[in-house]
């Protein structure tokens, strides 16, 4: 009996030195963070690659000049991106030419990719022009979530969409959410059918977010992928509900869309820089009463994913400092 007491007693000591540790890290990194926003403020470089210099890029503050910008994050996508790009090249260029009065730009942020990249990006420049695709150089590598934020932050449409660069969601599946949004913007801010001739009405001044959705593939999913891969999903997706709440059912498509003004709110006040800066966006969107549409999209599995059980950790690590950075009011979150 001795015996078992004493295994208690050290696996006790054992579990309150860890959460000693946890609760340490936290309040350090979320000190850290308070004094030094340069993280936030580091300016992003787009480089025109005719004349090779480098200019500041738009802001989000700045009015719209696009309607629509698609943002596609990259980090070593040399062999993925060009399909990607192919795909949505066709399908932005095949709307324009339908509708005068739709235009585009494309923003390949570069997260420190260390093979063609870069190169690829660059030839789409210059076979497109500089004004419908733009590369953004971020140096190093930052993480996704930090890509899409730059990219957020120097766009210049009234509607701003969020993509992956491996095609795994097809582009034309956008309309989807354009739709949405739309129609609650009129339904929610009684412009009626009228709206549309209504000079007042501005898409981008009504704070929208419509979220692509893969929740209805789960049950073939479940079926096709190992047994640990559902019970880690599972595990994730019950802590993402306990740190984000209720509401959205699959927090991690890629494939998210928002007004100028909704994303003006959300990407100057994300911190998470990696995997998890989904669910930071679902507890902004709640923290602004942004209204969030979530929405069924076409989705295939590209291989070359970056995702692996590995990354697990990690994503709980970040799911613990949100939740700990925004229960204490303090909102500086680690990346």
């Amino acid at each position: 009996m001795g015996l078992l007491w004493t295994f208690v007693e050290v696996f006790a000591v054992l579990i309150l030195i860890a959460l000693f540790g946890l609760v340490s890290a936290v309040v350090s990194q979320a000190y850290r963070r308070r004094q030094n926003h340069t993280h936030i403020e580091a300016p992003a470089i787009f480089e025109d690659p005719s004349s090779l210099k480098q200019v500041p890029c738009p802001s989000i503050t700045d009015p719209a000049e696009k309607y629509i910008s698609l943002i596609i994050p990259a980090f070593n996508e040399e062999h993925r991106l060009p399909g990607a790009l192919v795909e949505t090249m066709n399908y932005l260029q095949q709307r324009a030419a339908k509708d005068k009065s739709f235009s585009y730009e494309v923003l390949i942020v570069d997260d420190g990719s260390a093979d063609g990249t870069k190169r690829v990006a660059f030839d789409y420049v210059k076979k497109y022009t500089v004004d419908n695709v733009r590369v953004v150089l971020l140096g190093r590598n930052h993480g996704k979530g930090e890509a899409i934020r730059k990219g957020m932050l120097h766009a210049r449409g009234e509607l701003l969409l969020m993509l992956d660069a491996d095609g795994a969601t097809k582009v034309n599946d956008l309309e989807k959410l354009e739709s949405q949004i739309h129609a609650v913007a009129k339904k929610d801010y009684h412009h009626g059918d009228s709206a549309a001739s209504d000079s007042r009405f501005r898409i981008s001044d009504i704070p929208i977010a419509a979220f692509g959705s893969r929740a209805h593939l789960e049950v073939k999913a479940l079926a096709t992928r190992k047994w640990y891969r559902n019970f880690l999903m599972k595990g994730f997706h019950l802590v993402v509900l306990l740190t984000a709440g209720p509401g959205i059912r699959d927090t991690q498509c890629g494939f998210k869309m928002f007004t100028r003004a909704a994303a003006r709110k959300l990407f100057t006040n994300m911190r998470l820089k990696r995997w998890c800066f989904d669910v930071e966006l679902v507890y902004l969107c709640k923290w602004f009463s942004i209204p969030v549409i979530e929405i069924s999209v076409n989705w295939s599995e590209i291989p070359g994913s970056k995702m692996n059980p590995l990354s697990i950790p990690s994503m709980l690590w970040e799911l613990a400092i949100m939740s700990m950075g925004y229960r204490t009011d303090r909102k500086v979150i680690p990346g």
